[in-house]
């Protein structure tokens, strides 16, 4: 299946979102507010999502949808002023949105995963966004439990990655058995993208989460040590981190759970478009153990434990210093 159509609706849904990203970015800041977890969520988040839910039901109404947002904070009495801003972005993507058209959509993305589904994640570093730093809008198509198409909005980045004071946004498109393309997001020429295939690693660099709390940033720097990483370690919210590796800017990424036997697991909308980015341009992406991520047990990673996403060239090697630190780890837990 050449998933054609489906590759231009995810490119025109990511795209709008893009736009109504940095709209609401220039003129409002972000609008932050939180969730009952405490989390941050701003009014790009549901503007996002409701434009992604309506594009996609739009064009295939069969699909369901699988996303990080509800309409729930929204529908509060208090939040009257919030949904009117919502509205008020949305609009620009889409004339007729309406407030309560708008609470439909997002919630269009309350789906179950089912043998075929989407996923979103409508600003992935919501953290990063507020800061005006990196982002990324997320989205991906799975079929009996594997990635077939993703596509990662980026808008801060540089379209060309030796020219950091270059103009900056772009889409990285992946798709099953036909490689990674990365597309400027103000319109361009597709460019085929490859990893760096370098597998000696005191050249390679390592990109990492900005938050320290995201991972196990004791037991991955002890890994990379191990492994001989020389070269200064980029810091980059949200699945950007899997693009950057995919266009051969950095070679690795750990996340490992703190601690090493939590039981909390990632959200499938976190990973998804950028595994299938990540491996079509060459590279690879397992959970610690070197088991591929599975995508078919639920909203999030139920029967993966950590992540390494790498260039392909050093993964197994990268599997084998993880397993002789963890190793490590739980010997030390049994020594006086």
């Amino acid at each position: 299946m050449s998933y054609q159509r489906e590759k231009q609706i995810a490119i025109q849904a990511v795209t709008a979102a893009a736009q109504l990203c940095e709209q609401v970015r220039q003129e409002e800041g972000s609008l932050t507010l939180t969730k009952p977890d405490r989390s941050p969520v701003t009014v790009a988040d549901f503007g996002t999502q409701a434009v992604i839910c309506r594009v996609l039901a739009e064009a295939f109404p069969g699909d369901p949808i699988v996303g990080e947002e509800n309409s729930s904070l929204l529908r509060q009495p208090a939040m009257t002023q919030q949904l009117t801003g919502v509205t008020h972005y949305v609009k620009h993507q889409i004339a007729e949105a309406t407030p309560e058209t708008i609470i439909t959509w997002i919630d269009r993305g309350t789906g179950q995963v089912a043998d075929r589904y989407w996923t979103v994640d409508p600003i992935d570093g919501t953290k990063g966004y507020v800061r005006g730093e990196n982002y990324a809008i997320a989205l991906a198509l799975i079929e009996d439990g594997e990635v077939k198409l993703g596509v990662l909005g980026c808008p801060a980045i540089p379209i060309h990655p030796n020219q950091p004071d270059s103009d900056r946004g772009v889409l990285f498109v992946g798709v099953k058995g036909q490689g990674t393309t990365l597309i400027p997001l103000a319109g361009g020429q597709p460019q085929t993208i490859r990893v760096n295939e370098c597998d000696r690693i005191e050249s390679l660099r390592l990109v990492q989460s900005v938050e320290s709390s995201h991972g196990n940033p004791e037991l991955q720097a002890a890994i990379t040590q191990s492994l001989g990483f020389i070269t200064p370690s980029l810091q980059i919210d949200s699945m950007v981190k899997y693009g950057i590796i995919a266009r051969g800017e950095a070679d690795l990424y750990i996340r490992l759970p703190f601690p090493l036997e939590s039981s909390k697991r990632q959200n499938i909308w976190d990973h998804a478009a950028g595994v299938v980015v990540l491996e079509e341009a060459g590279g690879r992406v397992t959970d610690m153990y070197g088991k591929p991520l599975d995508f078919a047990c639920g909203t999030k990673l139920f029967n993966n434990q950590g992540i390494i996403a790498s260039n392909g060239a050093i993964h197994d090697a990268v599997l084998a210093a993880v397993a002789q630190e963890i190793q490590a780890a739980e010997t030390s837990k049994f020594i006086p």
